[in-house]
């Protein structure tokens, strides 16, 4: 008895060791283990022209800019908006009423996400994120034929914010839940607006095709996505104006890799000095310079 008890001890203390090890492996993975392993694994969806789905976009060309600078190979892993933080963190999330709830549990499968992520209070409780990449908000945009007028502006962004909303009476408006489009970000729900939702496992790029397809009368879409938007389907599509404050973009990492975070956020700092970052971002999003030009200026 004393020998089979002393057998089972080992067998305990081995499994915990093991379950140690295996939690260092998952929170640990840091800037020496991303070196170690030779790989980034970029975790993205595919949005906008940040991730355009065939190789190419903004995040897709920093995230690789990032991994050669890094010396490892760079891997692209395909998510969807359900997953994505599971993806990075190993324990999906979503937006709650009073900040994120953390769900099931699920493999890791990347280091970093970057397609144009919005930074919002709640999605900063689950990872970290860098320094901003890209500016934002968001805006209502209508069908060109909608009944709807591009508001007058009034000087006043919070003015300007409440004009939009007053319109939205007896609206319809496509959202996502889960995103920077979930209206009740902006408390849509105190309008009379029509609220309808997109489906988190849909790509935020059919808001604007949905519109004009008759969906839903107006959509919320952020900037980047409302300039390619318009760019795509010109004289398919308006602005009325906008619905949040400025906002901004970053790419992000799990709260247990801050080297790695240090090191991106270098890396970005260094490209932005020298130029490189304003011409990557000009060959896929030429007239945010006309909206965003303090953003830009180093």
């Amino acid at each position: 008895m004393p020998r089979q008890a002393s057998v089972r001890r080992s067998i305990n203390w081995l499994t915990l060791l093991c379950l140690l090890v295996l939690s260092f492996s998952v929170n640990g993975h840091d800037l020496a283990e991303v070196k170690q392993t030779g790989v980034l694994r970029h975790l993205g969806i595919a949005y906008a022209n940040f991730v355009t789905g065939d190789g190419r976009g903004l995040d897709v060309e920093l995230i690789q800019g990032f991994a050669h600078r890094l010396g490892v190979e760079y891997r692209y892993v395909e998510s969807s908006w359900d997953r994505i933080f599971g993806d990075l963190t190993g324990t999906n999330a979503k937006r709650g009423a009073n900040g994120a709830i953390l769900t099931d549990k699920t493999e890791i499968k990347g280091d970093v996400i970057a397609n144009g992520m919005t930074i919002l209070p709640w999605r900063q409780e689950v990872i970290s994120f860098s320094e901003p990449t890209f500016p934002s908000a968001v805006w209502l945009i209508a069908d060109a034929y909608s009944s709807l007028h591009p508001i007058t502006p009034t000087g006043s962004l919070e003015k300007d914010i409440d004009q939009v909303k007053e319109s939205m009476d007896g609206i319809s408006v496509l959202s996502m839940r889960n995103t920077c489009l979930d209206p009740n970000l902006y408390q849509l729900d105190k309008t009379k607006a029509q609220i309808r939702y997109l489906e988190s496992s849909s790509n935020l790029n059919e808001m604007a095709p949905a519109v004009i397809g008759g969906v839903a009368e107006t959509s919320l879409l952020d900037v980047p996505d409302a300039l390619i938007a318009l760019d795509n389907w010109p004289g398919r599509l308006k602005v009325v104006g906008p619905v949040s404050n400025q906002q901004r973009m970053a790419a992000g990492f799990r709260k247990g890799s801050p080297e790695l975070l240090r090191a991106f956020n270098n890396y970005l700092n260094s490209i932005r000095e020298d130029g490189s970052y304003n011409k990557l971002v000009a060959k896929y999003y030429p007239t945010v310079f006309d909206y965003y030009a303090d953003f830009f200026q180093r």
